[in-house]
């Protein structure tokens, strides 16, 4: 009985120690932050995704950045016509994938004390860039709120095992710095 109590003392002390300064605390921070936005973050795909992003920025007041968004001089014209100033816009072409729009940025957000993101995506890609960004950005501190853009007539809805393989290649990521993917491909041969 004195060895049950002793261990369930100790592994309250580690559940402790991991949410409170351990490796769990900034998901801890990110889930319990209720600060208003820092910035409104587009995932690229889509070029309605963009002009809801541009506007909400303008309404707000916040800064936009797109990862992954169309071309440089298309999103130009978009947060013109938008009414977004150039200088509040960052565009960023480094992800090839919806892990790659988070993990590609989410460094430089911490780094700028960026602590709460509206995240605008298509309904249909919500919940699995939801299921990837709260891992990433969670990973960081940061707290993600996603914003839907209507995709009717043409939502495609995304399975559940691409949603929980994307989901451990966040994981992966957060544990270990390198995407999952990448990871199982050969490196190229250099001559």
């Amino acid at each position: 009985m004195a060895g049950l109590r002793a261990g369930l003392l100790l592994g309250c002390g580690v559940a402790v120690w991991l949410v409170s300064t351990g490796p769990l605390a900034p998901f801890r921070r990110a889930f319990l932050d209720r600060s208003p936005p820092q910035l409104v973050m587009v995932l690229g795909g889509d070029v309605d995704r963009e002009r809801v992003g541009a506007r909400l920025a303008r309404e707000l007041d916040l800064p936009l950045l797109v990862s992954g968004g169309s071309n440089p001089e298309y999103a130009s014209w978009v947060m013109q016509q938008e009414g977004l100033a150039p200088e509040r816009v960052q565009l960023d072409y480094r992800a090839r994938d919806t892990l790659g729009n988070f993990t590609s940025v989410v460094d430089e957000l911490q780094t700028r004390g960026v602590r709460h993101v509206l995240m605008v995506t298509s309904e249909d890609h919500l919940p699995r860039s939801m299921a990837i960004g709260q891992v990433v950005a969670g990973s960081r501190g940061i707290h993600l709120t996603g914003v839907p853009v209507s995709c009717q007539p043409d939502c495609l809805e995304e399975g559940a095992l691409k949603r929980f393989s994307d989901w451990l290649r966040a994981l992966a990521w957060v544990a270990t710095g390198r995407d999952l993917r990448d990871a199982a491909l050969p490196d190229p041969v250099v001559r």
